[in-house]
């Protein structure tokens, strides 16, 4: 049992004074309600409680005791002498009010619903009723986090699942100090399964009480979180990260946050920023914390209406889609203790009998969660006896082996789950799944890693397979991946039709990547010599003006003076060519470009009138799509070449006024020309244009789907391999822990047959040694070669010539034979035979044992010859 952290503990008048001195609570719909369980020995402590506990606190007490259904109650009147408050005992439909105390009468149970108490006739036989359990999960259904249970002294195991239901929604559990009880089974079945907040004698338990709700209400009605408190709520994920290995940042923060509040409630911490000081000074609370926000909420069929509709209607469709039988392979994601998953090798296991296929089905799930004490506890198939509320007497019968305080999961079940300590949120899941549970986890997580999950999910089921969900999720967007086949049961068949629309991001994408550092582009410097200076001087006098432009137009160097070509467009910068080009060039431009680059050739266009601010001027436009040297590949020199404006003929016999207006019928002309010639080669370059476009797009259509079909086939091949890896190893682990297991039975049961000195021989239907302990060898001339021999062929010391005929008639007979036999140098053994049974109860052999009883013989003996004597004295002097 792990080490709880204890504030030094108050007298028992400090206590009262400090329940004397609490608030008094407003009197409303939501005041807080303690449920009080107990059973043997409970008087007492209730009375220690009430004697201690406040009158006007705000509060209701309800008391549910193991009562003898055969007698008046009396429980009321004895309780009514510890208190000033008033008890009364219970009535249907009774209303709960504050600074009352209800005490549950004899041979009923009772629930809560809005605030009343409800009765009920029992239909549990007396030895198997929980009273309390059904309670105290009533009562975390209607108070919520106004929910308090508080179990006493008591024998069995009733109110340990009543406080599971408690702490699942938010509420407080106290448990009376085992030492301070007069029976301490129901204290330490809470305490073992790690649902006690706070342990404490009877007498202080109202002490805490008052103490937690003070500093409950302060934190909850303070203000919204601050920056710094934001803050504080990131370190102590920061801090859990560290302890635990484990990333919370991921979790809803108000499911983070409130089971901070109860943390801080229990210790009496007002600010966060004063808890996550004392999260650093005692690290044991970081792994309460951890435990707490890892509280399974997990029961035996929970929801057994959809368990009946995955029996009846989803395994059996399942099965028909595979009528020649095949291995089945399910996953139960955050099994927390394993009733779930063995809820499902259940269903599992009913399905296959109801259903009697003729082909053979082989059945492997595997468990996964993220807590490792879960973990263990669910290997070993053990759970108190108040499972009876949730399993029926037939699945009790059928597939559960009843030990003392309990039942233990039998071995037809337990062979078909691997258990396996896994994060679904960092490591690979499994993959060909005809079953994946994953009930009450996702309501834990934000929507956006939810929607990185389920698309998960639907990858590791194979088609057709089925996704069952807790009763609060959904698959909310992704109807495009899943068809439902049960809504209201949260049963979901995989689609098949509608392909993915995004890819499947794998565990180790989930966390956001950080941003990188954009890339600097390095500018190559030429080293300055003459031949460089010089080819700069005839460029920057000589050399028409000139601009290098890349692909889209991007200017990157500009050569000579371009301001009568070019200017900077109005609005944001833009250094692009097309945005900066005057009128009349613009057009022209935009057509040698394409033209250039489509044919790798120089375009030149004559005669363009180009307006500045100097005038007209005109140009000869150069466009040169590179080819060499390679750093400048795939761009374009654009050169401006100044022309002398045009000189109009005279025509002779003609006016001035004839010859202007020729002149301009000419031009116009001309321009009518251009403009045709413009247009047809801007229809043979859309045509081109298109065409390529198409033959392009059908091109990437074609390598997109090839790198679309190679990269899942990569990704399924490294899922498979890491699936198969993670199955690896989770069979290593569950096969390294049953080796421990057994070599620690095998450590037990030698010491066991050593101490006890009495010599064991095993053998199995054919009278051939199994095994044989220490000392067999004085009886027997064994050796531990001698294995796998008939015990017939090794020479005793035993005068008994017919031990293999009393072997064969206990094999017939499975009844067991005792004798009492003679050996050299006057020893005497006594000889038990009894048949060998395995755990399926099946005879294996038989086990003959041998103790030494020489010196009772010679005890025998020598009284025998005492009683001898003394008659012989006797009749003497008779």
């Amino acid at each position: 049992m792990k080490k709880r952290l204890k504030k030094p503990a108050k007298s028992t008048e400090q206590t009262r004074l400090a329940v004397e001195d609490a608030p008094v609570a407003q009197e409303s719909s939501l005041f807080p309600i303690v449920g009080l369980g107990a059973s043997a020995g409970g008087l007492e402590a209730m009375l220690q409680f009430l004697r201690h506990g406040p009158e006007n606190s705000g509060m209701a007490f309800v008391v549910v005791q193991h009562l003898d259904p055969n007698h008046k109650g009396l429980l009321p009147e004895l309780l009514q002498r510890a208190t000033g408050m008033e008890v009364l005992q219970v009535r249907d439909r009774m209303e709960v009010k504050p600074n009352c105390v209800y005490v549950i009468p004899p041979n009923k149970d009772m629930s809560i619903l809005h605030g009343k108490l409800h009765l009920f006739a029992p239909t549990a036989p007396r030895g198997l009723r929980l009273p309390i359990d059904f309670f105290l999960r009533s009562l975390a259904e209607d108070r919520r986090e106004q929910s308090i249970g508080v179990i006493l002294s008591g024998m069995g195991s009733d109110g340990t699942m009543g406080l599971r239901a408690i702490k699942e929604k938010a509420g407080v559990a106290l448990v009376q100090e085992p030492s301070s009880a007069k029976f301490d089974s129901m204290p330490r079945s809470a305490i073992d399964a790690g649902l006690a907040d706070l342990v404490a004698p009877a007498e202080e338990l109202p002490g805490k009480i008052i103490g937690y709700l003070r500093h409950a209400r302060i934190i909850k009605t303070a203000t919204p979180l601050e920056v710094k408190e934001r803050s504080a709520l990131e370190k102590v994920v920061i801090l859990l990260r560290a302890k635990t290995g484990h990333d919370f940042s991921m979790y809803k923060k108000t499911t983070i946050y409130r089971r901070i509040e109860r943390r801080m409630g229990i210790h009496q911490i007002d600010r966060i920023a004063a808890y996550v000081r004392y999260l650093q000074e005692n690290p044991q609370e970081v792994e309460l914390l951890f435990k707490e926000l890892l509280i399974g909420v997990t029961s035996f069929f929970r929801d057994p209406a959809a368990w009946e509709q995955l029996r009846e209607k989803a395994i059996p469709a399942l099965l028909e889609g595979h009528p020649t039988g095949r291995l089945l392979r399910a996953w139960s994601a955050g099994c927390s203790t394993g009733e779930e998953v063995y809820s499902l090798a259940i269903v599992l296991k009913e399905a296959l009998s109801q259903i009697k296929p003729k082909a053979g089905y082989t059945i492997q799930i595997f468990a996964t969660d993220l807590d490792r004490d879960a973990i263990d506890k669910a290997r070993h198939g053990f759970y108190p006896d108040n499972i009876a509320a949730d399993v029926s007497v037939e699945r009790l019968d059928r597939f559960f082996i009843p030990e003392e305080n309990g039942y233990r999961i039998g071995k037809e079940i337990r062979d078909m789950v691997t258990f396996a300590t896994q994060n679904v949120i960092m490591d690979p899941p499994f993959t060909k799944l005809d079953i994946l549970v994953c009930r009450n986890l996702l309501i834990y997580l934000t929507p956006e890693l939810q929607k990185k999950l389920l698309p998960l999910f639907h990858y590791s089921l194979n088609p057709s397979g089925i996704l069952f969900l807790g009763s609060a999720e959904t698959v909310s967007s992704h109807t495009n991946l899943f068809a439902p086949l049960n809504l209201k049961s949260r049963l979901f068949r995989r689609r098949e039709s509608v392909p993915p629309i995004t890819p499947v991001e794998f565990p180790a994408s989930f966390v956001p990547a950080q941003p990188e550092l954009p890339k600097e582009q390095t500018i190559l410097k030429s080293t300055a010599n003459l031949q460089s200076l010089s080819d700069q001087v005839l460029l920057q006098h000589f050399g028409p003006p000139a601009v290098l432009v890349n692909e889209q137009g991007d200017i990157i160097y500009i050569s000579g003076r371009t301001g009568k070509y070019l200017e900077p467009a109005a609005g944001k910068a833009n250094w692009n060519i097309f945005a900066m080009a005057r009128d009349g060039l613009r057009f022209e431009l935009g057509i040698a470009f394409q033209k250039a680059f489509r044919q790798k050739e120089a375009i030149t266009v004559k005669g363009l009138r180009v307006g500045g601010e100097g005038g007209i001027s005109h140009v000869d436009l150069t466009v040169l799509a590179i080819k060499e040297p390679d750093a400048l590949r795939d761009m374009a020199m654009i050169v401006f070449n100044d022309v002398p404006a045009p000189v109009a003929k005279k025509a002779p016999g003609r006016s001035r006024t004839a010859a202007a207006n020729n002149a301009r019928v000419i031009e116009l002309e001309d321009k009518l020309q251009q403009m045709h010639e413009e247009t047809r080669m801007l229809q043979e370059e859309m045509q081109s244009s298109q065409e390529e476009l198409k033959s392009t797009n059908e091109e990437l259509q074609s390598t997109n789907e090839e790198l679309q079909s190679t990269n899942e086939e990569l990704t399924t091949s490294r899922e498979e391999l890491q699936s198969l890896n993670e199955e690896l190893q989770t069979v290593n682990a569950e096969q390294q822990s049953k080796m421990e297991e057994l070599a620690g039975i095998n450590d037990d049961m030698r010491n066991l047959l050593n101490s006890t000195e009495i010599v064991t021989v095993f053998l199995d239907n054919e009278l051939r040694i199994k095994r044989f302990t220490p000392g067999a060898d004085k009886l027997f001339k064994l050796i531990p070669g001698d294995v796998g021999r008939p015990l017939t062929d090794i020479v005793n010391e035993l005068f008994y010539p017919g031990m293999s005929d009393d072997v064969q008639e206990v094999l017939r007979t499975l009844t067991f034979s005792e004798k009492q036999i003679a050996a050299t140098n006057e020893r005497w053994f006594t000889v038990r035979i009894m048949p060998y049974r395995t755990v399926e109860d099946v005879i294996s052999g038989v086990v003959i044992t041998f103790a030494d009883i020489t010196a009772a013989k010679q005890l025998e003996a020598e009284l025998r010859e005492e009683i001898a004597r003394l008659k012989a004295q006797l009749r003497a002097r008779s």
